[in-house]
């Protein structure tokens, strides 16, 4: 079931699952949705967590403003501190993958009060970034340019039924309105990818780093950094990008490991 609440006069949509003080966020990646958590999410919850999925501006059930000025990681950041307010949650844990790994940064930058412990999975950060322009810019051109055709296709996925989630996860961008697409690429494009990093290493959470080796957007690169500029950490290897997501079992009790020790 999806829930909602108004910040700064737009629409933030986010699922609920479980109950209980032990509460953790954890946040999409980029021109995904919460849905990408839809088995992990229901497997926590049965281990007494309190899981809250939120959909970011411009993804999901949320809002979708066509103005790039709406979306910043900032931004993000302070949508999540509004989610736990409007919760009655004065402290979670925050966590995310790829595009929420660094709105966790963010809100722990933000409200480090408020932030339990931190879960990041492949952050996007400094080594990220040739890769990541070399992909998302692109990306961004080609929906200026044949946004009215991606209107049609996205009409056409829309209407195809929701089946296997590794499948849907990998065509949700096809059902994506696409002009709220390029606002999103272009306001993130434009902004700060992560927190600088003399605001990264003052962070005292205790936080769980997942990367995954030979992915050039999120290289291990950048998952070893954030793990040594922290000051309580304990960094993960994946086999790979997929690992959580066809072979779960293994990150999942690494995650509540980490989380046991977190609300000890």
């Amino acid at each position: 079931m999806v829930s909602s609440f108004t910040h700064r006069g737009r629409r933030v949509a986010y699922r609920e699952y479980g109950a209980g003080t032990r509460a953790i966020v954890m946040t999409h990646g980029l021109l995904m949705d919460s849905r990408m958590y839809a088995r992990l999410a229901p497997s926590l919850a049965s281990f007494g967590h309190r899981v809250i999925t939120p959909d970011m501006l411009g993804h999901g059930e949320s809002d979708q403003p066509h103005d790039m000025i709406a979306y910043s990681m900032q931004q993000y950041g302070e949508d999540v501190i509004a989610l736990l307010d409007h919760l009655g949650l004065e402290q979670a844990v925050i966590g995310g993958t790829s595009l929420g790994a660094n709105v966790a940064l963010e809100t722990a930058v933000l409200a480090p009060e408020r932030v339990r412990a931190l879960v990041l999975e492949m952050p996007v950060l400094e080594n990220a970034l040739p890769a990541a322009a070399a992909a998302f810019v692109p990306l961004a051109l080609a929906l200026r340019v044949s946004h009215r055709s991606m209107a049609v296709v996205a009409k056409i996925m829309r209407r195809v039924p929701r089946s296997y989630l590794l499948v849907d996860t990998m065509i949700d961008f096809l059902r994506r309105d696409p002009v709220a697409s390029l606002a999103v690429l272009d306001g993130l494009i434009f902004g700060r990818v992560a927190p600088p990093i003399e605001a990264r290493r003052a962070l005292a959470q205790p936080t769980l780093v997942i990367g995954h080796p030979s992915d050039p957007i999120h290289p291990f690169s950048d998952s070893d950094r954030i793990a040594r500029e922290l000051a309580d950490t304990h960094l993960v290897t994946a086999s790979s990008i997929a690992e959580w997501r066809i072979r779960p079992s293994r990150l999942d009790a690494e995650l509540r490991a980490f989380l046991d020790q977190v609300w000890a």
